[in-house]
C-alpha cells in the first residue's frame, strides 16, 4: 500500500483503494477490474458470478444466527471516467494513477482519481474480507459501463440477484442520503458537410479553448462553468461575421457525462488578414474571461501557427455547422419547483468531431420528469431538422421516484442518529444513478444511496476526503450489522 494511504483509516478498505488505482477500468474496459474481485472473493472463500456483459455479484452467506434476515446487496460500479490534463503523459491503460494526500484530501495528480466509484468498490471489497461483522446474508452487484450510460445494469437479467433491500455506494456528500435521481438520454447528431479548396497562400491556425474546469454534467451543470465547445463555437462564430477565415477541424470534449473542458479548431486564414484577427479574437476571448472570471479563473486560449492547407469546408457547411453549435442548449433548462436547489432539467453539449464530410455532435439531457426529457429531446431534433443533420436519440435510462415512506430510509436514519448524533440530509439529485434501473428490473427493491465525500468527479479536480471515509465505512458497518 502506498506511503500515502497507511495513515488513513479504514486500512483494508484503503488497502484495496490503492491496489485499484493500479487496476485499468475506463467504461468499457473493466474486465482487469472484474478478474480482480473475483479473486479477492476466491480469496475470501466466496462465491462469484459473471454475467455476459461483465457484471459481477458475489454472495457471503449470512453470519451464525442472522440466516433468516432479508437479503441486502450492496451495489457499485467497476468503471471510472478517465479525465486528464493536456500536459499530463498518463495511459489509463496500464499506468497507475499517482495518488497524493493534500490536508485531508485524497486527489490524483493531473488525472481523475477513480474515488467514483473506487471507494465502494473498496469498501465492498473490505466488507467481503472481513471476518468480524455480523450481518445477514450479503450480496455484492459490481455494474459494468455506469459512466458511459448505465448499460450494465441495463443488461441485468432476472434471477442475478436475490436480495430485497440494496444500498448504492455511488453518493457523494457525507451525511446525505439519497432516495431519488433523475433520467436521462442522449442523442447523437450527423451534420453532412463539404469541402473546398483553400485558397491561395492561406495559413493554418490552432485556435486552442482550455483551462475549464469542466465537471460532471448533472451533479455540476448548475455551477456555472464554462463549455469549451460554447466558447469555442462562439468565437468562430463572431470571427467569421468579420473575417474570411475558413474551418478545416473542430474537436471539443470526449465523456458524454462530462462538460467539456477542452476544445480547439483549425482555421485557415489569409495573412493579410491574421494579425486583425489576432487582436479580434484575443479581444472577444477577454470578454468571454470576464464573464466566467469567478467561476473558471484558469480558462485560457491560444492561437498558434501550424504547416499546411488542408480543403477547409464550403461556406455554406461552416456556416451551418457554427449556427447549429451556437443554437444548441446547454446547461440548466428548469429548476424543480418543489425542491429548493434541484435542477429538473438540464442538457450538455458535451462533444463534437468534425472531420471530413461529416461534423459528430453529442448532446446528454437530463430530468426527473419524463415529458420534459421528451421536450428537450426534441428541442435538440427541431434544431438538427433546421441544419438537415440527422437525430439518433438513445432509449435512455429511467429516473428513480424518491419513497419517503421507505422502511429502509426510516430505519437508516435512526441508525445514522445515533450513531454520529445528528440528523441527516434526504435528497435526490440530478444524476443518473443505477437504482432508477434496478428498481425497474426488480419491483419492491427498498433503495438507498450514501457515500463519503467526493468532490469534482469526472474531471482531474476529483478529490475524496479521507476523513468522510472513515465515517462512511462506520455508518455501512453499523448498517450491516443492525439491519435484520
Amino acid at each position: 500500500m502506498g506511503d500515502i494511504f497507511e495513515s488513513l483509516k479504514p486500512e483494508r478498505l484503503w488497502k484495496h483503494f490503492a491496489e485499484i488505482l493500479a487496476v485499468p477500468r475506463c467504461s468499457g474496459k473493466e474486465k482487469a477490474m472484474g478478474d480482480y474481485i473475483v479473486s479477492v472473493a476466491k480469496a475470501a472463500g466466496l462465491a462469484s458470478k459473471k454475467d455476459e456483459v461483465g457484471n459481477v455479484c458475489v454472495e457471503k452467506p449470512a453470519s451464525a444466527g442472522r440466516e433468516k434476515a432479508p437479503g441486502v446487496i450492496l451495489q457499485c460500479h467497476m468503471d471510472m471516467v478517465c479525465e486528464k490534463n493536456s500536459d499530463i503523459v498518463h495511459d489509463f491503460a496500464k499506468d497507475t494513477i499517482q495518488a497524493q494526500l493534500k490536508e485531508g484530501w485524497i486527489q490524483a495528480k493531473g488525472t481523475t482519481l477513480g474515488a467514483d466509484n473506487g471507494i465502494g468498490i473498496a469498501s465492498c471489497l473490505a466488507v467481503m474480507e472481513d471476518t468480524t461483522l455480523s450481518h445477514g446474508p450479503l450480496e455484492f452487484l459490481f455494474t459494468v459501463d455506469e459512466e458511459r450510460g448505465l448499460t450494465g445494469a441495463n443488461k441485468i437479467k432476472p434471477g442475478f440477484l436475490k436480495g430485497t433491500r440494496l444500498l448504492n455506494l455511488d453518493s457523494e456528500e457525507e451525511g446525505t442520503f439519497t432516495i431519488g435521481c433523475s433520467g436521462g438520454a442522449d442523442t447523437e447528431l450527423a451534420l453532412p458537410l463539404k469541402r473546398k479548396k483553400a485558397r491561395a497562400g492561406c495559413q493554418l491556425y490552432l485556435l486552442k479553448i482550455f483551462g475549464l474546469r469542466g465537471g460532471h454534467s448533472g451533479l455540476d451543470i448548475n455551477q456555472g462553468r464554462g463549455n469549451a465547445i460554447k466558447i469555442l463555437s462562439r468565437l468562430l462564430w463572431q470571427a467569421q461575421q468579420k473575417f474570411g477565415l475558413e474551418l478545416v477541424r473542430m474537436e471539443g470534449g470526449n465523456k458524454r457525462n462530462a462538460i467539456p473542458r477542452e476544445a480547439w479548431a483549425e482555421i485557415l486564414v489569409l495573412p493579410a488578414e491574421a494579425e486583425r484577427l489576432g487582436a479580434f479574437l484575443a479581444e472577444a476571448f477577454f470578454k468571454v474571461k470576464t464573464e466566467f472570471k469567478t467561476v473558471e479563473t484558469d480558462l485560457q486560449y491560444a492561437l498558434e501557427k501550424k504547416k499546411g492547407t488542408p480543403a477547409p469546408l464550403a461556406t455554406a457547411s461552416q456556416q451551418t455547422l457554427l449556427n447549429f453549435l451556437l443554437s444548441l442548449p446547454h446547461g440548466v433548462l428548469a429548476m424543480h419547483p418543489e425542491i429548493a436547489g434541484l435542477v429538473e432539467t438540464s442538457t450538455n453539449l458535451a462533444i463534437v468531431s468534425v472531420k471530413q464530410a461529416r461534423g459528430q455532435i453529442i448532446c446528454s439531457s437530463r430530468s426527473s420528469v419524463g415529458s420534459a426529457l421528451e421536450a428537450v429531446k426534441n428541442v435538440i431534433k427541431a434544431l438538427a431538422d433546421l441544419a438537415q443533420a440527422k437525430a439518433k436519440p438513445s432509449a435512455g435510462y429511467p429516473g428513480w421516484a424518491p419513497n419517503l415512506q421507505s422502511n429502509l430510509l426510516k430505519a437508516l436514519k435512526t441508525l445514522h442518529l445515533k450513531v454520529f448524533n445528528t440528523e441527516v440530509s434526504v435528497v435526490a439529485v440530478h444524476a443518473g444513478l443505477e437504482c432508477g434501473i434496478i428498481g425497474e428490473k426488480f419491483p419492491g427493491m427498498d433503495m438507498i444511496s450514501f457515500g463519503p465525500t467526493i468532490q469534482h468527479p469526472h474531471s482531474p479536480e476529483e478529490r475524496v476526503n479521507a476523513a468522510s471515509v472513515d465515517h462512511f465505512w462506520k455508518f455501512l458497518t453499523a448498517t450491516l450489522e443492525s439491519l435484520s
